[in-house]
């Protein structure tokens, strides 16, 4: 099965949960004989991992006879599906801001007559920053362009498609191959924003869900919401639930001898509106008013951050709250490692891999009931987002009952067993070899 697959993250391109989940996939992917063409925005050197076939779509050149071809497939997209923020330009493509000024000047200048199409006879390239940076839309745009002449030049049975950023270079490639089209949903504009959604992000979404031969979403929580949110058709959406990678674990992390006599909660993830910070912080409050030698660390970057600082402040839980910034790599295992109990209160999470990782620690976990991992993890401890009392009790009772946490752990670990990449690979491969037989 020869697979064109388009995201926007890929360790260590960018390693955020989106791109966490595309290698444990591809790498699954490939154990059982598929391949991968993962086509990102931008890649680096020495960053290829081997079972997989990384394309950079910035520098892709693109002839003058592609670009008619996409700025016709396209014109029809944008127009009837897609709600685009539109960029202009006189010259088609749009090309980058310095070639942009370049080319009105020629126009303007020339002495001799120069037409938009005459520039456009040669080939010629343009560059992504990749990254949710100011300009995200217009890089979606230009990806867009550029993954779609990329599959124009490549050999491949479906096309499995990442979240609402790749959607529309997704259809653009449908359109331009005939080859049918997966979109896999890891998380909507309404569990981002809640209902203050980003509308023409939410275009894009509906339009990429509705123009795909099959959707897959990661949590039946998901599903329901795309089939109430976008009229997705329920029959269209199959649920392969995401899994974690087991690295070997080697490093023992030491505990400082002036922690050992404390508790360590911890919070990893974006601190914004979605995860739900705000009540974990409250949750903290409620705990240290009953066991004051806890210490609780949240750690990760986000808009909520300033505020929170603020809040720490205003409760006076500073010295037992702490904000450790954005992780990486070893600072998130050894995070993980030398926590207590792992608390995850997002207000809407379509999954949410963190709970696994921490589990690899033999971490209790703590899950939000709004969140698609619950469905799955039967024996963690749950409570609602906004219960920040019942969040508080189960906190307590994990961190002053040693045998609960212990058996949290050791029931958990079971159910571990069968959360693995192989078994989403294979639901995966299922749904390809449907499609493709269908064409």
């Amino acid at each position: 099965m020869q697979i064109l697959m388009l995201g926007w993250e890929f360790p260590p391109h960018i390693s955020g949960g989106l791109g966490t989940a595309c290698f444990g996939m591809t790498q699954a992917l490939a154990q059982k004989g598929a391949h991968v063409i993962f086509v990102l925005p931008k890649t680096r050197r020495g960053g290829d991992p081997g079972f997989l076939s990384l394309r950079s779509a910035s520098g892709t050149t693109i002839t003058y006879d592609t670009a008619q071809r996409l700025e016709m497939a396209g014109d029809t997209l944008w127009q009837d599906h897609i709600r685009f923020m539109p960029i202009m330009s006189p010259l088609t493509p749009y090309l980058t801001p310095e070639a942009y000024t370049q080319a009105l000047h020629d126009l303007r200048q020339s002495s001799h007559t120069t037409t938009t199409t005459q520039l456009l006879h040669g080939s010629f390239t343009y560059n992504l920053e990749g990254g949710y940076g100011p300009n995200l839309m217009e890089e979606v745009y230009r990806y867009s362009r550029l993954a779609a002449a990329i599959a124009l030049n490549e050999h491949f049975d479906v096309i499995h498609a990442h979240d609402w950023m790749t959607y529309p270079a997704a259809l653009l490639a449908k359109a331009l191959t005939g080859k049918p089209l997966v979109c896999h949903i890891h998380a909507t504009e309404y569990d981002r924003s809640g209902e203050n959604i980003n509308t023409n992000v939410a275009s894009i979404e509906r339009a990429g869900l509705l123009g795909a031969d099959r959707v897959v979403a990661v949590s039946r929580l998901t599903r329901d919401l795309v089939v109430q949110r976008y009229g997705v058709p329920r029959e269209k959406v199959t649920v392969v639930y995401n899994a974690v990678t087991r690295p070997q674990i080697e490093h023992h992390y030491v505990i400082p001898p002036r922690l050992r006599h404390e508790k360590r909660v911890l919070f990893l993830g974006r601190v914004t509106y979605q995860k739900g910070p705000e009540y974990f912080m409250e949750a903290a409050r409620l705990v240290l008013q009953k066991i004051p030698h806890v210490r609780f660390y949240m750690a990760g970057s986000g808009d909520m951050l300033p505020g929170l600082i603020r809040r720490a402040s205003q409760l006076r839980i500073g010295r037992r709250f702490h904000f450790a910034g954005f992780l990486r790599g070893e600072e998130v295992n050894r995070m993980f490692a030398l926590s207590d109990l792992y608390v995850m209160p997002s207000v809407s999470e379509p999954f949410g891999i963190t709970p696994l990782e921490a589990m690899l620690y033999d971490v209790p976990v703590l899950l939000s009931r709004q969140s698609g991992v619950s469905e799955i993890l039967h024996h963690a401890l749950k409570a609602d987002f906004w219960d920040t009392r019942d969040m508080a009790d189960k906190i307590c009772a994990v961190l002053q009952h040693p045998a609960l946490a212990s058996e949290i752990v050791q029931n958990c670990r079971e159910e571990m067993k069968t959360i693995r990449w192989e078994n989403a690979a294979e639901q995966l491969l299922t749904v390809y070899e449907d499609l493709v037989g269908g064409h």
